[in-house]
């Protein structure tokens, strides 16, 4: 049976790499590859799965359509997530986030998606001139082999 330690441990294994799938505004699928990771989701306490973006397109249509589905791929092996999104960033506040608070987070989902930095107020500056956007899934079904 699959599950989301399973994803975990299979997104590990792959440096984070995961396929995300995403509904575009004409009914189109909008596919790209993000690093991401499981953590502890800062809203719910739940286990969700969390990764990084930036710009308008992706995340408009996120704000729009907030289902999404992960996949990874570690050999022969496969998961997939299907769940539903849920925005922090600069221009998506969350209850008890400030700027602080969003910076941690930031980092945090950085290092469950395999990352690690030397140099982390770097980071931060990069962070917050790129208006970078956490996304937490929150995982509504979990499937693989």
């Amino acid at each position: 049976m699959t599950t989301l330690g399973s994803f975990a441990r299979m997104a590990a294994a792959e440096r984070g790499l995961v396929t995300i799938a995403i509904l575009r505004a004409d009914g189109a699928i909008h596919a790209s590859l993000v690093n991401a990771g499981v953590l502890t989701h800062p809203l719910d306490g739940a286990a969700a799965i969390g990764f990084v973006t930036h710009g308008h397109v992706k995340i408009a249509n996120l704000r729009a359509r907030s289902q999404l589905t992960a996949t990874v791929r570690s050999g022969g092996a496969w998961s997939t997530v299907e769940g539903t999104a849920t925005l922090i960033g600069p221009d998506d506040p969350a209850p008890g986030f400030d700027a602080d608070r969003l910076r941690l987070l930031l980092r945090q989902v950085y290092i469950a998606a395999g990352g690690q930095h030397d140099d982390w107020n770097q980071y931060d500056r990069v962070m917050a001139v790129e208006r970078r956007t956490v996304v937490l899934v929150t995982p509504l079904r979990v499937y693989g082999n």
